[in-house]
């Protein structure tokens, strides 16, 4: 029995950094200008990040895009 809750709990314990990265980023294209909502932090290359801010949610971060000023172009 004990070697199952340590099994069980090994598991549970890898496979919840899994679920946490649920983050979302306002990102600006370097060479087009054009803002988009991506996944994935921006390399700060091809897709600069705007603001510090990250979302939990993708609706959360396309609202925060359409008040950001330098999305407005």
């Amino acid at each position: 029995m004990k070697h199952y809750l340590i099994a069980s709990l090994l598991v549970a314990g890898l496979a919840t950094p899994a679920f946490a990265n649920s983050a979302f980023y306002v990102a600006q294209s370097a060479t087009t200008h054009k803002c988009s909502v991506i996944d994935k932090k921006p390399d700060g290359k091809s897709m600069i990040l705007v603001g510090t801010e990250t979302f939990k949610t993708k609706s959360d971060a396309a609202k925060a895009l359409k008040g950001m000023s330098e999305c407005k172009a």
